[in-house]
């Protein structure tokens, strides 16, 4: 079950203002518009380390995890981001 909206908020403040950037304008503008499933992806992708996401968001580093690659790559879209 995905997590309450403004838990989720809450989740996006991160220790980088890069990742908060990227994060919270998702959030606020298509989270409630993801499927369940995309929802607990999107939860879960936040427990990852802020450097580790920052490295995955800027294509620094390959993420392994399938489901947060296509996440990410969702966000960028939405957020209109060219990589």
């Amino acid at each position: 079950m995905a997590m309450d909206i403004k838990k989720v908020r809450w989740a996006c403040r991160r220790g980088m203002l890069e990742l908060d950037v990227i994060l919270r304008p998702f959030v606020d503008g298509h989270y409630e518009s993801l499927t369940e499933f995309e929802k607990v992806v999107f939860v879960d992708l936040l427990t990852a380390d802020d450097p580790e996401l920052f490295a995955w968001f800027m294509g620094h580093e390959e993420c392994k995890n399938e489901h947060f690659v296509k996440m990410i790559n969702k966000i960028h879209k939405l957020n209109g981001a060219v990589l």
